[in-house]
Parts: C-alpha cells; sequence; structure tokens
C-alpha cells in the first residue's frame, strides 16, 4: 500500500535525490552488492575500498580514515574485504 504520507512517491527520482532504501554492506571479492548505490554510510572509522559503478572491474579506490558517521555520495558496486571502516550501510 502506498504511503499516504509521502507527497513525493510518484515524482521521478532523479540520481541526485536522497537515498529512499537502505542496506547492509559485506565485504565480498567477488559479489557485487545487492545495488548499486547512490551513497554509502560509514558507521566505524576506517579506510574504505571500493570499486566505483563505472571503473573497470578489478579496480578500485580506497577512501582514507574515513570517519565514523560519514556519508560518500558515490556510486559503489563492490566493497572489498581490505576494508577497514565497518557497519557500511549502502543507501540507494
Amino acid at each position: 500500500m502506498p504511503n499516504q504520507n509521502d507527497t513525493f512517491q510518484y515524482y521521478y527520482t532523479n540520481p541526485e535525490d536522497p537515498a529512499t532504501r537502505a542496506f547492509a554492506i559485506s565485504a565480498n571479492e567477488s559479489a557485487n552488492t545487492d545495488h548499486t548505490t547512490r551513497a554509502v554510510y560509514v558507521g566505524v572509522t576506517g579506510n574504505l575500498v571500493v570499486e566505483l559503478s563505472d571503473m573497470v572491474s578489478g579496480n578500485t579506490v580506497t577512501f582514507t580514515a574515513v570517519p565514523a558517521g560519514t556519508i560518500l555520495p558515490i556510486r559503489v558496486r563492490k566493497m572489498r574485504t581490505s576494508s577497514t571502516a565497518n557497519s557500511v550501510i549502502g543507501l540507494y
């Protein structure tokens, strides 16, 4: 049933709009995330090693010393096991 209080539920969603769904991201060397993200939330400080949506498969970028509570506006398809950041939530 549609949310009666959501004024924007029938509007087209743009990539820069706020996320409306979330899922826990587990580090994995082979499997992609459940969804490509709009952003990620980092719950525990550390390095975040990810493949972004438009990168060649296998290429990664490391976000160093990401503070706890940070939301990074990045489109992630895979988080690597070399990440030291924890409690990562994908927003889409």
